[in-house]
């Protein structure tokens, strides 16, 4: 055999040009078996794809538990958000495992948007290969309850996949259904890993996975809280305040872009008053439990917000035609507007004939559960504190004051005590990996904490890209939060640009939407040079109108037509350049 790298005038003898025919004809062979090897080890393993669509990052904390499990048992473990997948790239994928959040009112997560819309169209691909199941995380405080994954779950057995294990659907409690569901889906493959597959090795390039915080929502560390500080002005119509939590002695590290849990307490006002609706003193005891009433109101129970199942007891009981008629007819709109401004109590004491046992009142009541609310401090800037800028929530009403339950036991209750806290990581929602491109950052009123943090972190790691903020509230002179920071950050050269709107300093209403209106040709010449656009705030208007004028702005400074400006649009989102943190 002729090496075929060695012309016929090379300057060899016939011996020498034999051994190296047998050489290159060995090593040939050499390859052949490896290549067939490796062939044989990549059909011996069983590959999972888990991808995740979320919000505020529970989806994917348990689609990492669930991927490392399946790594554990030699299983090739493929982990990736729902953006990051291409609707003709299931076409390879046999088995396929969602976890997904519902956003809002039954919408789909920001990372899953555009997967879903790609996966509802007619021309989706036919999957009856694919085996699958879906894990859905929600709230049954809203009414459209775990839409998301109802939705994803019932799509693919449309295009023909083979539900592999049911659907399980979680409520807020979420951690013990996802680990039977996982554990479920990992004895199904189990079950389908071929003889003698082995351990699957880490791809190269894969980062390790960060060690996890040892605490949680269920092991919260206690953070005394070291300074609570009136922020908006003694005219404001809102009671905006900073707090600062020492994380020292051993507490939870965090990343700007994450959130802080805050475990409250009740309100003790509130629970007397309870005590006093239902007749019973405080120290009655509870069958089955350690722990008196008053204790379990106090720490165990959401006695504020009414449950769907409370509204629907006390109807039953009620001599009130048109809330049996609301809920009969299970009118959204009209129970919205029947309990504008109402708590539970509220509901109880306008109908001072509805009667509960301890047992019963108990069982319409749903577990006391943390509120979450974005860090406006970089871990860079303050090693071992973390802050948060919160509203206190406050009202009269029905002839009762009313507090928010977190917002108050912060800003009225828990002093220097220490509160009950922990990280939830938002791995979505961070600063740009390259330091040198924009930064536009759209957040009016309290949806300034995340861009503080943001800016501080620029400002630590020494960043060269352009911080350019649009923010804004009701008036200046009382509502301009953080403003002499904000002020410190433009003379240091950190904050490039900042954008204001008062909506109500004058007669025609100005919002943040209206300042990008007037920067169009900068703001769209920042996203042309790789520039980040991040939104923070109130999702149920502000972040839609921030989202249309946005369209508008990239449609009238490109000439694009409305498809092709969604498709820009969506290219930003997929690239992680277009990201929300709304609530």
């Amino acid at each position: 055999m002729k090496a075929p790298f060695l012309p016929d005038d090379a300057p060899f003898s016939d011996d020498q040009k034999s051994w190296l025919a047998g050489f290159y004809a060995g090593l040939q062979t050499q390859m052949l078996q490896g290549q067939k090897s490796a062939a044989s080890e990549a059909q011996a393993t069983l590959t999972a794809h888990v991808l995740y669509g979320t919000q505020t990052g529970n989806s994917e904390g348990v689609a990492e538990d669930l991927s490392a499990a399946m790594r554990a048992q030699g299983i090739n473990a493929i982990l990736a958000s729902l953006d990051e997948i291409e609707v003709d790239a299931l076409l390879k994928m046999d088995y396929v495992f969602i976890v997904s959040s519902t956003y809002g009112e039954g919408e789909m997560p920001d990372n899953a948007e555009l997967f879903w819309d790609a996966l509802i169209a007619s021309d989706a691909p036919r999957l009856e290969h694919m085996s699958f199941s879906v894990l859905s995380l929600g709230d049954t405080a809203y009414d459209e309850f775990c839409e998301a994954g109802k939705q994803f779950d019932l799509r693919l057995e449309q295009l023909g996949a083979k539900r592999m294990v049911p659907r399980v659907d979680c409520d807020v409690d979420y951690e013990e259904d996802a680990e039977t569901w996982s554990a479920g889906v990992l004895e199904e493959l189990v079950l389908r890993k071929p003889e003698g597959s082995g351990d699957v090795a880490v791809p190269n390039g894969t980062a390790p996975k960060a060690a996890k915080s040892k605490w949680s929502r269920k092991t919260p560390f206690h953070a005394p809280v070291t300074v609570n500080r009136l922020l908006s002005g003694d005219e404001s119509a809102k009671e905006i305040r900073h707090y600062e939590f020492d994380l020292s002695n051993d507490g939870p590290s965090y990343v700007a872009g994450d959130a802080l849990g805050v475990i409250p307490t009740n309100d003790p006002a509130l629970v007397s008053a309870w005590l006093q609706r239902l007749g019973v003193s405080g120290d009655t005891a509870v069958a089955g439990k350690d722990q008196s009433l008053e204790d379990i109101l106090l720490n165990n129970l959401e006695i504020s917000s009414p449950s769907n199942e409370f509204v629907k007891a006390v109807a039953e009981r009620a001599d009130d035609d048109h809330l049996k008629h609301i809920v009969d007819h299970g009118d959204k709109d009209s129970l919205e507007a029947y309990l504008w401004s109402k708590d539970a109590l509220d509901v109880m004491l306008l109908h001072p004939n509805v009667q509960f046992s301890v047992d019963e009142i108990l069982g319409l009541f749903k577990p006391l559960q943390h509120r979450a609310y974005s860090i406006s401090s970089s871990s860079k800037a303050f090693t071992n504190s973390v802050h948060l800028t919160i509203a206190s929530v406050r009202y009269d009403s029905h002839g009762r004051s009313h507090g928010g339950v977190a917002s108050c036991f912060l800003a009225d209750r828990v002093g220097n005590a220490a509160s009950k806290v922990f990280v939830a990581p938002n791995k979505s929602f961070r600063i740009p990996e390259n330091n040198d491109v924009p930064m536009i950052m759209v957040g009016p009123g309290t949806g300034i904490a995340p861009f503080r943090a943001f800016l501080q972190e620029r400002q630590a790691i020494g960043s060269k890209g352009t911080n350019w903020l649009f923010f804004g509230d009701q008036h200046e002179k009382c509502d301009f939060i953080y403003k002499d920071e904000l002020t410190e950050m433009q003379s240091a050269g950190v904050l490039h640009r900042m954008d204001l709107a008062f909506s109500r300093d004058q007669k025609e209403k100005i919002y943040v939407q209206t300042r990008m209106k007037e920067n169009a040709k900068d703001l769209y010449a920042a996203l042309e040079e790789g520039g980040h656009f991040y939104v923070c705030g109130d999702a149920s208007r502000m972040a839609k109108d921030v989202d249309r004028t946005l369209h508008e702005i990239i449609a009238e400074q490109s000439g694009r037509n409305d498809d092709a400006t969604t498709d820009y649009v969506n290219r930003l989102k997929k690239d992680k350049r277009y990201v929300r943190d709304v609530y």
